[in-house]
């Protein structure tokens, strides 16, 4: 049998909400496959999905997303592919409307806006896909890019192009900017395709502690990467470097949490590509930057919080020295 889409869903310990994200992936209307890949789930994942007779189900054990993704790329039959989180789901028709589209269009990628849940579904915001006519530029942080599940990817188009282990933390944000480097054929879904469930459980997203300093440096070495093989194709334009910085400004805050050397090194790359970049905060955080400079305003900001969490433990002193700046 021909088929249309095949949803890849990589999964680990989300039975409760695995069950969402495959029945939002079915279709009458065109042919789609669903490959879930349980990633050594001990909350009886493996056990439910042998009662799924519409399913292909593989099992690993928890080598992490990035296996689980590439091992089910290899099987997947469809001429589009979509990475589908198993806490997330599809917006209706979305599937359906969005191959028509590249039928239509042969797109490469078909891209749209998503929507934003709460724990218990409640609708939170809705994200709408911005037009924009450099898609590399968007996603190297221009505007928003919306979300890569968001996405139909022309499976021919992407079989060079794996999810990267050595990436984990950041592996689709590398996808991504991978595939827009290839200058795919872009054609637009101009409603929510996904929808993207916030919740209190563990996200590779939102990551704490050691884990945190390892995605930022992996997102510093990707734009370190992009960048530079921009440069060597003479493709680094103007305007993709400001929309990097975008990024990479924001990167520097983080990384000046733990390890301020290094995030005043980023802060020095961003004026090599922008000789003429100034900080985009307002206020008086905004002349700090300017006046004292990165490291002495990260220093400050970092004895700020110092106070704020010892005042934490006195609230009516806590308001009695309100700080006049974030």
């Amino acid at each position: 049998m021909k088929i249309d889409i095949s949803v890849i869903i990589p999964t680990y310990n989300r039975l409760w909400a695995l069950p969402k994200a495959i029945a939002s992936c079915q279709s009458t209307q065109c042919e789609i496959e669903i490959i879930v890949v349980d990633d050594g789930s001990t909350d009886g994942t493996w056990e439910w999905l042998q009662y799924q007779k519409k399913v292909i189900a593989l099992r690993q054990s928890n080598l992490g997303k990035c296996w689980a993704v590439n091992r089910a790329f290899q099987i997947a039959k469809g001429k589009y592919i979509r990475f589908l989180d198993s806490d997330d789901w599809i917006a209706p028709n979305a599937n359906e409307q969005q191959f028509q589209i590249a039928s239509t269009s042969n797109a490469d990628v078909v891209v749209g806006g998503y929507q934003v849940y709460s724990e218990e579904e409640i609708l939170l915001n809705e994200v709408e896909w911005i037009e924009c006519n450099d898609f590399l530029a968007q996603q190297l942080g221009e505007c928003n890019s919306s979300h890569y599940s968001a996405y139909l990817f022309r499976k021919d188009f992407i079989e060079d192009i794996p999810h990267r282990p050595d990436f984990t933390w950041r592996d689709d944000r590398l996808f991504v900017l991978e595939v827009a480097m290839k200058k795919p054929k872009i054609d637009v879904y101009k409603k929510p395709s996904l929808c993207h469930r916030h919740h209190s459980q563990d996200r590779l997203q939102f990551p704490i502690g050691m884990r945190s300093v390892a995605t930022n440096l992996q997102h510093l070495t990707i734009y370190r990467k992009c960048l530079s093989q921009l440069s060597e194709q003479n493709e680094l334009t103007v305007r993709r470097k400001k929309a990097a910085i975008k990024i990479l400004w924001t990167l520097a805050h983080w990384i000046a949490y733990t390890h301020l050397d290094e995030a005043s090194e980023v802060v020095d790359w961003i004026y090599q590509l922008d000789p003429n970049f100034k900080p985009p905060e307002s206020g008086l955080l905004g002349q700090l930057y300017c006046c004292l400079g990165f490291a002495s305003t990260e220093r400050l900001l970092r004895f700020r919080r110092i106070i704020l969490k010892q005042l934490s433990h006195y609230p009516r002193l806590q308001k009695l020295h309100q700080f006049p700046f974030n």
